[in-house]
């Protein structure tokens, strides 16, 4: 393996992130205004996605429930990617398409918020995600790249879109990884105060 392989997905990766620090810095300061302001109502947020995505939904409700870098109270966060049982009779019942709006159905209230992480912007089943969550009057906060797809035909104006400037799926995901830092940082900053 070349070192110069490597390197160069160093510098792929911060020339991603210094360029979202451009862009993404203002939709993720409302992200965290409005989440934090869904959690201090007694709200949750619901998070959702597809393989990567589906991980990273976890690893933000992972981060919400246990603590990121400061103790805290748990707050109320849930990944719709991690039931098993949930996720494979919806998909074998009704379709793939619909297993994380049926839970957004289920479990979703108003105020609530979703997280709703897709690369592309064109998974079926988050779009429907999306759409679940505007009949159950909840915001979205959708996590894209490639330009947005068909997300950004599905949001309303009163949801937030951090598109990553960028069309490979391994930069988006490493920008999408560093927003739910910030996402969980800035919540923090709000509920404990600056450190």
């Amino acid at each position: 393996m070349s070192v110069e392989r490597i390197q160069q997905h160093f510098r792929d990766s911060a020339a991603v992130k210094l360029e979202a620090l451009e862009t993404l810095s203002m939709p993720i300061a409302a992200a965290i205004d409005t989440m934090f302001g869904a959690l201090a109502n007694g709200n949750r947020i619901l998070a959702c996605g597809n393989g990567g995505s589906a991980a990273d939904a976890q690893h933000f409700a992972a981060e919400l429930i246990g603590r990121f870098e400061r103790e805290r109270p748990g707050l109320p966060a849930i990944a719709l990617s991690t039931d098993t049982s949930v996720l494979t009779a919806i998909a074998n019942d009704y379709s793939f398409e619909q297993i994380f709006s049926k839970q957004v159905w289920a479990l979703g209230q108003p105020g609530d918020v979703l997280l709703a992480i897709t690369t592309s912007g064109n998974s079926a089943n988050v779009l429907a995600a999306i759409e679940a969550a505007h009949e159950r009057e909840m915001i979205v906060i959708a996590l894209t790249g490639k330009g947005g797809g068909r997300t950004q035909e599905v949001l309303s104006n009163t949801d937030i879109h951090v598109c990553v400037p960028s069309d490979r799926t391994a930069r988006i995901q490493e920008v999408h990884l560093l927003t739910i830092h910030c996402l969980c940082d800035g919540i923090d900053a709000m509920l404990l105060g600056e450190d």
